[in-house]
This record gives C-alpha cells, sequence and structure tokens, in this order.
C-alpha cells in the first residue's frame, strides 16, 4: 500500500483495530455506511479509527490520529437496513487531514514506520515470555478458543504477536489504545507483558469470587439435603414439619398460664396447622407470630392492688398539689374495690387545658394503686385496626393497640391510659372512637375480640383513664361511658407550690446543681408567674426555672458559690418582663368599665369603653368579637332602649351613633359573660354617670334586664384579686361556686350577687 493515501473513515466505538486482525463489525449510521460504499467501488480500503467522544462524530479534534488501515473482505446487508462488515486489518497509519464531502468523511493518512530498539536475542526472550504469560492466561481462564491458541503457537513475529495479544486478552480500551499507539516493537513487548500480568491477576481474583460463590451454594445444597433427611425422619416419626420440639416449647408455656379453655382449645389447632405447614413456608411464619402473641399475653396474671386507702392518698399529695377532685374520686374509687369484690370499674376521663398535670397524675394513680402504668397516645389516629387489631389473612398484621399494651404491662389488670381522645381522627378505613365504645363498656369488654387475636380477651379488670383537652370533639356515645373530671387552671398561689415543691428541685437535678448552689425566693417564682409566664398549667414556668438554671450554670466559676435568685436580679436571668401586671383603673371614668373573662390560660380582666357620638342611629361594637359577644352587646342596648326612662337614659337614639369597643383588637374575644359589663358602660356614658374604679363584674344579661350564671367564676375572681379589684359582681345563681374559691382569692374582697341590671347598676355606678 502506499505510504500517502486517501480513503473513507469509519469511525469505531467500542473495537480497538490492530494490524493482522480480522474483525466484524455492524454498521447502522447512513454517513458510516456511505463511507463503505464508497470503498467498495474503489479499491475496497477504509481507514478504522476511534473517537474521544463517540457522539460527537467525526471531526478534526475529536479522532485520535492514530489508527489502521484495513480492507473490506465483505460487506451484507440486513433486513434492518443496517450492513455486517468483515474487515483484516493492514497496518498502522497516521491521519494527517480529515475532509467532510456530502455523505461522509475522508481523510489523508500516512504509513507509520514501526522500529524494534530490541536485539535478536532480547526479542526472541520477549516473545517466549509473552508465550508464557498466555499459557498462564489460559490457566486462569481455560475457555479460550483452541483457533487463537493455535494461532499465537505459531506467530513468531515480536510485534504481530502483542498485537493479537492486546486484541484478544487486553480488556481496557485505554490499555488497547497505548498498546496500537506504541511503535517501538521492544516498547510494545514490555507494555503488553505489563498488560498480561494485569490480565491475569484479574482473572485469578475473578475465579476467587466465584468459587466462594460456589462453596456458598455448596453449602446450602448441603443443608437443604440435610433438612429433607431430617423431614423424612420425622414423618416416620409422625411429625412431617419437623417442627416437634417447638411445639412442645409452645405447650410448656401454656402450662405456665392461666388460659381458658377456648384459647387452649384454638392454640391446639394452631400447632396442628404448624406440624402440616411446610419447613421455612410463609404460613409457618404467620402461624409463628400467631401464636408467639398469644402466649406473650398475661392470661390470668394479676398485679396485687395497694388496699391502703390512707397509702394512695399520701402518694397523690406527694406526687401532686392541688388537683382536690380528682384525688377525691381516685380515694373514693379505691375504698369501694376494698367494699365490692369486683365492681364495674369506672371510665374516668380528666379534661383540661394543657400542662395541668393530667398524664402525669394518671401515672401517680398507678403508683397509688399498685397497678402497672402503660400509655397510649391516641392523637391523630384514624384507623379502626390500630385499635381492633389486623385480621391475619396477609403477612406484616398485628394485634391492635389495646392488646398490645396488655402485653407491655405483662398483667391483666393494668391502668391503660388513654391519652388526647378528643384527637381521634376518622376516614374511610373505620371510626377508632366506635372501637373504643366496647373497649370502655363494662358490660362488654369481659370479652373484648382483637381481630388478630381472634378470640376473647377479658379487659374487665383494667382501668383506663382518658384524657382531653376539649370535650366538644369526643362523640356523644363515647361521651357516655366517660366520668368527666375537669381540671381547671392553676391559680397564681397554686403555681408557686408546685414550682417550689416540684419544679425547682426537678430542673436542679436536670442540670446538675444543689440547693446550695442555687435558691429561688418566693418573690422571684412569683415574678415569673405573674410576669414570664401566662399558662393554665405549668410547662412555660418549668422552662423558666430551667432557663434560669442553665444561665447560672454557664456563668459559675466557684461551685462552692450560692446564687439566689430575686424578684430584682430576676431579669439578669431572663431578661426583660414579658406580660404587663393587669390594675384597675387609676380613678373613676364615665363610660369604662372592668369585666371579667375566662380563657384558655386562666382568668383575666376585660375592659369595656363606650362613646356616645351624634350621628344616624348606628350602633357598632369593635375589638376582635365573635357573634356571641354581639348577640349580648344588642340584649344590652335592647334592655337599655326599653327601660331609658328608668334608667335616666335621656338621647335621641334615631340620632345618636353607639360605639362600643374591647381593646387588645388583635385577640379573639367571645362569650355571653360580658353582658352586664357592656350594659353598664352604656348606661355609663349614656347618663355621664362614672363607674367605680375598683369594681369588676361578670355575668349573661337577658333583654329583660335578668343577670344569668356564668362559668369558670373561679379563674375570674382569682384574675381579679391579681388585678386589684375590691368589690366584685357575679349572678346570684353563680353563689355557690364561690365555695370552689381558696380563701386566699376571696381576702379582702366584696362579692355582689346580682339577679337583675338594678343590682348590677346601683353597685357600680357612683351617684
Amino acid at each position: 500500500m502506499d505510504n500517502m493515501r486517501i480513503m473513507p473513515i469509519l469511525l469505531l466505538e467500542e473495537i480497538v483495530p490492530f494490524p493482522k486482525c480480522s474483525y466484524t463489525i455492524s454498521i447502522d449510521d447512513e454517513e458510516y455506511i456511505e463511507a463503505v460504499k464508497t470503498a467498495m467501488g474503489a479499491d475496497s480500503y477504509i481507514m478504522l479509527v476511534n473517537a474521544k467522544d463517540y457522539s460527537r462524530g467525526i471531526t478534526e479534534n475529536n479522532i485520535f490520529r492514530i489508527g489502521t488501515a484495513a480492507k473490506i473482505k465483505n460487506a451484507m446487508r440486513g433486513l434492518d437496513g443496517g450492513v455486517k462488515l468483515s474487515v483484516v486489518c493492514i497496518e498502522r497509519a497516521y491521519i494527517d487531514s480529515v475532509q467532510k464531502s456530502s455523505d461522509y468523511s475522508l481523510c489523508q493518512i500516512e504509513s507509520m514506520v514501526e522500529i524494534n530498539t530490541a536485539d535478536d536475542i532480547k526479542s526472541a526472550a520477549s516473545v517466549d515470555v509473552l508465550k508464557d504469560l498466555f499459557a498462564k492466561y489460559r490457566g486462569a481462564v481455560p475457555l479460550i478458543q483452541p483457533a487463537l491458541v493455535n494461532d499465537i503457537k505459531k506467530t513468531t513475529e515480536l510485534g504481530v504477536l502483542c498485537d493479537k495479544l492486546c486484541d484478544r486478552l487486553v480488556q481496557g480500551f485505554e490499555d488497547k489504545r497505548s498498546a496500537l499507539e506504541e511503535t517501538d516493537i521492544y516498547e510494545r513487548a514490555l507494555l503488553t507483558i505489563a498488560l498480561l500480568e494485569k490480565e491475569i491477576q484479574r482473572a485469578n481474583v475473578k475465579n476467587d469470587i466465584m468459587l466462594k460463590a460456589k462453596e456458598n451454594i455448596d453449602e446450602a445444597q448441603k443443608e437443604y439435603f440435610l433438612r429433607e433427611e431430617l423431614r423424612a425422619i420425622n414423618e416416620e416419626l409422625g411429625d412431617k414439619s419437623g417442627t416437634g420440639e417447638e411445639i412442645q416449647a409452645y405447650r410448656e408455656k401454656m402450662k405456665t398460664l392461666n388460659m381458658p379453655d377456648y384459647a387452649v382449645e384454638k392454640l391446639e389447632k394452631e400447632f396442628k396447622r404448624l406440624q402440616r405447614a411446610n419447613q421455612g413456608s410463609a404460613e409457618g411464619s404467620v402461624i409463628r407470630d400467631y401464636i408467639d402473641h398469644v402466649l406473650a399475653l398475661p392470661w390470668g396474671i394479676m398485679t396485687e392492688e395497694n388496699t391502703s386507702v390512707k397509702k394512695a392518698e399520701q402518694v397523690l399529695d406527694k406526687d401532686h398539689y392541688g388537683l382536690e377532685k380528682v384525688k377525691e374520686r381516685i380515694v373514693e374509687y379505691l375504698a369501694v374495690r376494698l367494699k365490692v369484690d369486683n365492681p364495674n370499674a369506672p371510665i374516668l376521663c380528666l379534661v383540661g387545658p394543657p400542662g395541668v398535670g393530667k398524664t402525669s397524675i394518671a401515672r401517680s394513680i398507678a403508683r397509688a394503686l399498685g397497678r402497672k402504668y402503660v400509655r397510649m397516645s391516641l392523637g391523630g389516629i384514624s384507623d379502626e385496626a390500630e385499635i381492633r387489631g389486623h385480621r391475619r389473612t396477609y403477612l406484616g398484621s398485628m394485634p391492635g393497640r389495646i392488646i398490645n399494651a396488655i402485653r407491655q404491662a405483662g398483667s391483666s389488670n393494668p391502668l391503660i391510659l388513654l391519652d388526647e381522645i378528643d384527637k381521634i381522627g376518622k376516614d374511610y378505613k373505620g371510626d377508632p372512637s366506635a372501637a373504643f365504645l366496647e373497649v370502655l363498656d363494662g358490660e362488654q369488654n369481659v370479652n373484648f375480640r382483637d381481630n388478630y387475636i381472634e378470640m376473647p380477651y377479658d379487659l374487665s379488670h383494667c382501668l383506663f383513664l382518658c384524657t382531653a383537652n376539649s370535650l366538644d370533639t369526643i362523640p356523644a356515645p363515647l361521651k357516655d361511658r366517660l366520668e368527666i373530671v375537669e381540671l381547671s387552671s392553676y391559680t397564681a398561689e397554686e403555681k408557686y407550690h408546685i414550682a417550689a415543691g416540684y419544679l425547682v428541685p426537678k430542673q436542679l437535678e436536670a442540670n446538675g446543681l444543689t440547693k446550695a448552689q442555687l435558691k429561688f425566693r418566693k418573690d422571684a417564682l412569683d415574678a415569673i408567674i405573674d410576669g414570664y409566664t401566662r399558662e393554665a398549667g405549668v410547662r412555660s414556668l418549668e422552662r423558666m426555672i430551667g432557663k434560669v438554671c442553665r444561665k447560672v450554670v454557664k456563668q459559675q466559676d466557684d461551685e462552692s458559690k450560692t446564687v439566689i435568685v430575686t424578684k430584682k436580679n430576676l431579669h439578669e436571668f431572663l431578661g426583660k418582663r414579658l406580660f404587663l401586671p393587669e390594675t384597675i383603673n387609676a380613678h373613676d371614668e364615665v363610660g369604662v368599665c372592668k369585666g371579667l373573662a375566662w380563657t384558655t390560660v386562666g382568668g383575666t380582666t376585660l375592659d369595656v369603653e363606650v362613646n356616645i357620638l351624634k350621628g344616624s342611629g348606628n350602633f357598632k361594637i369593635t375589638g376582635n368579637v365573635g357573634k356571641v359577644m354581639e348577640e349580648s352587646y344588642n340584649a344590652a342596648l335592647s334592655y337599655i332602649r326599653a327601660n331609658a326612662e328608668e334608667l335616666g337614659v335621656n338621647i335621641d337614639f334615631d340620632n345618636t351613633d353607639v360605639h362600643i369597643h374591647i381593646p387588645e383588637g388583635a385577640t379573639p374575644k367571645d362569650g355571653p359573660s360580658a353582658g352586664i359589663t357592656m350594659a353598664t358602660a352604656m348606661v355609663s356614658a349614656m347618663t355621664s354617670t362614672p363607674v367605680r374604679a375598683d369594681i369588676a363584674m361578670t355575668g349573661e344579661i337577658s333583654i329583660r334586664g335578668k343577670v344569668m350564671p356564668i362559668g369558670g367564676l373561679k379563674e375570674k375572681v382569682l384574675a381579679a384579686k391579681r388585678a386589684g379589684v375590691k368589690k366584685v359582681i357575679i349572678p346570684i345563681e353563680n353563689a355557690p361556686d364561690l365555695e370552689e374559691i381558696p380563701e386566699y382569692g376571696k381576702a379582702n374582697m366584696e362579692f355582689v350577687l346580682a339577679s337583675g341590671m338594678n343590682d348590677v347598676l346601683s353597685n357600680s355606678l357612683i351617684k
């Protein structure tokens, strides 16, 4: 072949073409098919090259300059339109330039001259080394075609031998390219030797991996044959599944439990099913899980209950300050249990705002009664199967939460706390609250059936206790089964005792401090309660105490030094005061009256302001009030207009605007208890009569001027006490509620029991 020639280019993606080697190439690209046609129309020579990026095609910068000139032996077009090409490579060639025609690419090539820097002895030795390595490779990879073996044996020329070995044995594209581009035959031989050593090492590693895999398979087969042999022996002995010892262990476990006859009979049926099941089958796994769950239940196991009423009282008093109603109800329950052998246990539901101790008192009740304690959080549950369990029709089924709670407790008479029962959801999977109708009914739960256990379990010995923040979202049928015990918000006095007796010691221990290192004065705790927290419970109070403890730990240099927290230095630990104190008005004012309101964080005072303006008979109320408060305003206005002459109201309502406003407009307000407060403020503004500054009131008003009862009197009176109110007007029907207010909350305060607006106005307006 001439030294300089022009011929078509064929780009190869995976094949690195070596001289003296033959290849069969499949071509689908139209450009390369045209190149083949052009070559066959001339002298059948074509240039085989590789690219740095095959997808970018033939460009000057993309192709490798060194390739192989080849002669086409045969070309056949397939049914899919592609061409299958057979070529034999002639020699290495260098591409000087590339020309792009309309359908294919041409290149001008120059034949490359190969040199050999080794003498004949080195060349012969290199041939021997290469053939020895080939033999070694055959030992690692025995499945080599005989034609290749014969070809290598016959080849004695060093350069040709290197090309054939690299073509057939070397795997890496870059390694093959390195061998193709090496024109020094001796250097190519050294490179080929290194590449063959690498391939032999790779083959040995691969063989080791295959051997280990085969050993694992052989071990599994051996285990299978042994199991089959054991199965045959068991069949001869009457135990087809080989589970005899396992079932015997189950029966021994069953003897330790006081299981009813129907449960024993049910398990015996499951034992027979387990014997028939194939070893290692999914059915056997499901049966074993079921048996394990049933035998894990505490059938007939009871914890000994505390029979001392006095001891129970001591435990409850030690763990909690206040909550007298709840403690009294628990002690009553225990006293009845001592009298009656097995009464239907009541289902107590503790209802109150967050942080007042509903969950913690349940734990104390369990300790006072000597029962095991299990807490079930029900918030967000919307699937009935969570309560009743899943049916055993699929893998992964399990008992419901009630049965799991019994199993967790390890006794048949635990105290089970159903926490947040008012937050149970409901969707297409069922209504979990309906499932609790059976759980919480003393007549039905004797034979409670879990879908997974599939047989009755006696829940009558369990003591269920529920907690809720609100009764509004509890369904009526479920609420009917509950005995409601309301927990009101703590008073400031109660919060102080809780902080001093419980929260401070707890936070000192949690932060690694002792009583000698940090002390809280009473005025400091009072200041935290009044100025840094506004809540019904004591969670924020505990967080503030913990914050002080952490500050002390951080600033502590001398562990023997005592830090005393007082009202004066409290801001150094907690920063500026978060809540301003409630106070009475500085002086008697016209059209301003102080009311009392109940909130989720306790009681508060509420100022009502009224302005009388010239206008066109418009009446409006502002301050982010709700519908109920608007109705109270309209009722008060209707009463005033109907009794204007008697009240001394002498204004032209048709030409007067009345605007009533309740400050703190960002805070939503609603409820009927501000009715008499709004009526008093309006009468004061319409008659220009001042309202006493040291008086507060609460009560609903009717359009006839009757004062009707309200709720939350305890919290409201304590709020009035904090604000410095001297006289409180309340509905006469709320007189019995005064007994629930602690004495310190009523000290130095006068209470007016009002039945009508005449009583209210005569005690509040200054005439």
